[in-house]
């Protein structure tokens, strides 16, 4: 039964394609086309539809993949999700991201269960079905105008040629005023001729159309401002009208995408194709109010990211994005600097962190790179300088802690050393029988409870919390009372299962270590309050002058 008869009401679809080749900003383009949308009141979401064969990205390496991204469901998804809900604001799911390896493990599990009696399973019509499906899952519930579903990868490779099929045939069973493709392509410029070249771009549409697919609408990511005459030349040769041409320059930051897209009026020509009438016109005032802030800081502050993947930043991609949201929130430039951890040593770890105003210890996986956080962590609590550790950061700060003031010289977590006499991090109970990797962590969203007065308590504004995790290991509570008398205090408790999720050293300006990943909630309507909190330390300690 095809998506249109199962539909109660009709949803709008757009599907954003990508052509030329690959990072040209799909999810940036997809994000902002929303964002405008939803600033004319229209309800609006996005998925992510990746060709890999893995389940999910929950055991690819960051360096593979960029940063894993959970949802609040406990999803392990692409880290475009994530810019999905700074710029909407709102939560994704699991129905969010789908991947090739969770479509054929669907349809797999429907033959061993004898659901296609006993016909020969194919590609088409099995696996462009179950992709039809997952498309339109988001339809249900009425919550939505518009579903926006970007296709990961580029035209032409053949992992993503089921999905190119399948928005083939949802063309037919949509209808043509309920569907459209937008095609993100590059328009290379040719420094040695001077002039930007529409060829590649051509090729792109031709590979399209030989799959069945006519793009309604092109955004050309450019370095230089298209000409009326070159954007009438792709109209032509890609048989698109001539105000569906779109120029996507290279913007100063992400978020000047939406503005730089409503100036373009791509919100109108999508609009106008879908048969829908705006409900009013966009309400920008608070994007352009957080871009005035962003653009014009007051004061400036370095803060070192200690991490084991810097090679690669969309590897700490949420962590990145919350500073800047939390630097606009205090009129504040923040610099990153990447300190990887692998190289710090007690030789070195005051040249790197020195001049710093703060420093955060990012979250990660394996022994790697520990000394060197560990290293970085016991600098900054010595030297009064403000702390900020996640994940992996906090269980380091605890450790680092144990070593040198409690003098348990042995003190590790046993996924580091898993024979240490004193296991101030350990594996989680309901962990200790699982064999299978992907998605089985702790995974999603939890509540904390906090102690009034605290850093977190102050910064939150309330007692009670909801934050995403993502970890196997967590705090020993046998060594809680010991560490507590010595003035390093949980201040946040999930009181379902007595777990530590805050960290909080007394007599220290900022040294706060936390379980959770903050950095997945941060917004740009609501910057994450421990990131602003951590940003204002900072600059505190800068104007301090130390």
């Amino acid at each position: 039964m095809s998506p249109k008869k199962t539909s109660q009401v009709m949803v709008k679809h757009i599907f954003v394609t990508g052509g030329v080749t690959s990072s040209l900003g799909k999810g940036i383009i997809s994000a902002s086309l929303a964002k405008i949308l939803q600033a004319r009141g229209l309800k609006v979401t996005i998925q992510k539809f990746d060709p890999y064969i893995n389940v999910d990205p929950g055991t690819l390496n960051p360096y593979e993949h960029g940063e894993c991204y959970v949802t609040d469901d406990g999803a392990e998804t692409d880290l475009d999700l994530g810019h999905y809900e700074r710029f909407l604001n709102t939560p994704t799911s699991q129905a969010n991201n789908v991947t090739t390896g969770r479509i054929y493990q669907t349809v797999i599990n429907k033959e061993r269960a004898g659901d296609y009696l006993g016909k020969t399973v194919q590609v088409i019509p099995h696996i462009t079905d179950e992709i039809k499906r997952r498309m339109c899952l988001l339809e249900k519930g009425g919550k939505y105008d518009i579903i926006i579903t970007e296709i990961g990868g580029t035209v032409g490779d053949i992992e993503s040629l089921p999905y190119l099929e399948a928005i083939r045939q949802l063309r037919q069973e949509l209808g043509k005023a309920n569907y459209i493709n937008l095609h993100l392509t590059l328009i290379p410029y040719l420094r040695a001729a001077g002039e930007l070249k529409t060829k590649p771009t051509q090729h792109s549409v031709k590979e399209l159309l030989s799959i069945g697919i006519q793009p309604e609408v092109l955004v050309c990511r450019t370095e230089n401002h298209l000409t009326k005459e070159m954007k009438e030349k792709l109209a032509l040769f890609c048989n698109v009208e001539k105000n569906s041409v779109i120029e996507a320059i290279d913007a100063e930051t992400i978020y000047d995408v939406p503005l730089l897209m409503l100036k373009e009026k791509l919100d109108l020509i999508v609009l106008k194709k879908l048969k829908i009438k705006a409900k009013k016109e966009p309400d920008l005032e608070y994007w352009k109010d957080f871009l005035g802030k962003l653009k014009n800081p007051t004061t400036e502050v370095n803060i070192g990211l200690v991490g084991k993947y810097n090679e690669l930043q969309d590897a700490y991609k949420s962590i990145h994005e919350a500073f800047v949201h939390a630097g606009a929130e205090n009129e504040c430039e923040v610099n990153i600097i990447p300190i990887h951890s692998a190289n710090l040593d007690k030789g070195n770890v005051k040249k790197h962190l020195g001049n710093l105003d703060g420093v955060l210890v990012a979250p990660g996986f394996g022994e790697r790179g520990i000394m060197g956080k560990i290293t970085a962590i016991e600098y900054v609590r010595e030297n009064k300088i403000p702390f900020f550790g996640i994940c992996l950061g906090m269980q380091c700060a605890v450790v680092e802690f144990a070593r040198h003031v409690l003098k348990l010289r042995g003190a590790a977590s046993v996924e580091v050393n898993k024979n240490t006499k004193d296991p101030v991090i350990c594996l989680m109970d309901e962990q200790k029988n699982i064999t299978a990797m992907g998605g089985t962590m702790r995974l999603g969203a939890y509540s904390c409870k906090l102690k009034k007065g605290s850093i977190s308590e102050k910064a939150y504004q309330t007692l009670e919390i909801s934050e995403r995790h993502r970890h196997r290991y967590e705090f020993n509570n046998d060594y809680l009372k010991v560490l507590e008398k010595a003035g390093f205090r949980a201040t946040g408790i999930n009181k379902e299962r007595n777990l530590v999720e805050i960290m909080e050293l007394k007599d220290h300006p900022f040294f706060l270590g936390v379980q959770f990943h903050p950095e997945l909630k941060s917004t740009v309507e609501n910057p994450h309050p421990l990131f602003a909190s951590f940003v204002r330390a900072a600059i505190v300690y800068n104007q301090a002058g130390n």
